[in-house]
């Protein structure tokens, strides 16, 4: 039995609705088990004993929720103990003034750019970033999370398909 996390992009806002319960019906049909979502923007644990590893098995999540919910379907997939890694490793202070992210790439060639655009950062500004093992760690300050040089270069369209971002806190509810 292999666990796993879904990380859907997109969903929920710019008028694409998936409601929880009903997302996690459709991982029951796909075959999955022990399916749990959290909150709702698009986080699924799901079991399987299906011998695929996250790169086969990403298409077929994705054709089923383009079906389901009649939009196209981009998500992060990612062994649970992956995800437990990328999380412990978080390397910055948490604090109330700033927002503690995980960026997430679903293709290595998106996070190698992506890193390469955080290491331009100032190493000691208010936003800071540092690559982790297939991610990218995010420290923002509260309230700015869209609007600062790295939010706005993950906005880019060429993204869309490929990366999902998530605070820290939203993926220790996944754990």
């Amino acid at each position: 039995m292999t666990r796993f996390v879904a990380l859907l992009r997109g969903v929920n806002v710019n008028g694409i609705t998936v409601k929880s319960a009903e997302l996690a019906e459709l991982f029951r049909t796909l075959g999955f088990t022990d399916v749990r979502t959290v909150l709702a923007s698009g986080n699924v644990v799901f079991e399987t004993t299906d011998a695929r590893d996250a790169l086969t098995l990403k298409p077929t999540i994705e054709a089923a929720l383009g079906t389901r919910f009649g939009y196209d379907a981009w998500i992060v997939l990612l062994p649970h103990d992956r995800l437990a890694a990328a999380v412990a490793a978080y390397p910055f202070p948490e604090d109330d003034a700033t927002h503690p992210y995980v960026v997430f790439a679903s293709a290595p060639d998106v996070h190698a750019d992506v890193t390469a655009f955080a290491a331009t950062l100032a190493p000691d500004g208010v936003e800071r970033a540092e690559p982790g093992d297939g991610v990218l760690y995010w420290r923002c300050p509260r309230g700015s999370s869209t609007d600062t040089p790295l939010a706005k270069h993950l906005a880019r369209a060429q993204y869309r398909a490929t990366t999902t971002t998530r605070n820290l806190r939203t993926l220790r509810k996944l754990l």
